[in-house]
């Protein structure tokens, strides 16, 4: 997947399935792209990795 991509599927692709999104948001999270976009993209990943459904680079599969 593209950072395009993962952007495409978080803001616009409304077929995306949860698992879509949540491939996408940890794309942009494991590259490091996540925290050079827009501040709602950083909260946004914060929010998902504090729930679970993300992890941080180096960190154990996320349980959800």
């Amino acid at each position: 997947m593209s950072p395009f991509e993962a952007i495409m599927t978080i803001e616009g692709d409304d077929n995306a399935s949860d698992d879509e999104q949540i491939a996408a948001w940890q794309h942009l999270i494991d590259s490091g792209i996540v925290w050079t976009l827009q501040g709602w993209y950083g909260r946004g990943a914060i929010h998902l990795i504090e729930a679970g459904f993300c992890t941080m680079p180096g960190q154990e599969e996320a349980t959800q």
